[in-house]
């Protein structure tokens, strides 16, 4: 019965997890998993840190994997690259002005697919287009391939891991669907950021830290508190209505693509606690 991590989280001299959200949360029965006591006792010496992203790899302007290049002050690349993903996904005719809703994702209960199951049939009578790549627990691979079989030209769908799809969702969809039980961090709420789709997010870890509320002005995303389907369809229909507002949603679009998750700014953060630490050795 011996717990390692237990061992480690005592003798560390200092403790860091991947968001601010995240190192709270920890401490609390819920997300502790019976190390929230040991957490909780060297709280000030546990920091969250949020995950950086390289955007060498991950940026509009550059990214080789798209159907065309944007930036925040010309986007008319984006609606290229959402012309051509609907297209690569097999819907006929595409609809341009009906949103698309991303979903890059592990297929599991903890990435909040039970609750995107408990309204799926909601979402179908939407005016909208669900995308979503992904492998994971068979109970939600068949809900998608169900979906697709029965909305063809509503749910577009493959279960499979494709790292170009990935860059091509990021940059087809108007918005990005990541209702997490729990997010240490996340990385595609942020890379959504950095590629005009708007984020729409549990507030729980990395993703509360992350993504914050839009107010019409200023705000990169939308973001939801109770865990059930009914709070997540609510959300999914805020969204819709201010896509329906083009100037808004514009403003929501750069705001997002402004943001700054450079590992620049993580590293110095790991540095400041590395500097603190030799010099309570010195």
């Amino acid at each position: 019965m011996v717990n390692l991590l237990k061992g480690a989280i005592i003798f560390s001299d200092f403790i860091t997890t991947v968001s601010r959200k995240y190192a709270e949360e920890i401490q609390t029965p819920e997300f502790g998993y019976g190390l929230e006591g040991v957490l909780r006792a060297r709280a000030d010496r546990l920091q969250g840190i949020v995950n950086g992203v390289d955007y060498t790899a991950w940026d509009p302007a550059t990214d080789k994997l798209l159907a065309a290049n944007y930036t925040p002050a010309n986007l008319k690349g984006k609606e290229a690259c959402k012309q051509a993903l609907l297209q690569k996904m097999g819907a006929t005719s595409p609809v341009l002005r009906r949103p698309v809703l991303g979903i890059v994702s592990r297929f599991a209960a903890q990435k909040g697919f039970d609750l995107i199951a408990g309204i799926a049939e909601q979402m179908a009578a939407l005016d909208l287009y669900v995308v979503a790549l992904g492998t994971g627990e068979p109970a939600y691979e068949e809900l998608f391939r169900t979906m697709a079989a029965k909305y063809p030209q509503k749910f577009l769908v493959k279960i499979a891991y494709d790292n170009t799809l990935a860059h091509q969702i990021e940059a087809g969809a108007d918005m990005f669907l990541m209702p997490s039980r729990y997010e240490p961090c996340g990385l595609n709420q942020i890379y959504s950021l950095k590629y005009g789709t708007v984020p729409i997010v549990r507030a729980t870890g990395g993703l509360d830290d992350t993504i914050e509320p839009f107010d019409g002005k200023s705000g990169t995303g939308f973001k939801f508190q109770d865990y059930s389907p009914q709070a997540l369809l609510a959300v999914i229909q805020q969204a819709l209505e201010a896509y329906a507002a083009p100037k808004t949603w514009q403003r929501l679009v750069q705001n997002g693509m402004k943001k700054d998750f450079s590992w620049a700014t993580s590293a110095k953060a790991y540095a400041r606690i590395y500097q603190l630490l030799r010099k309570a050795v010195a």
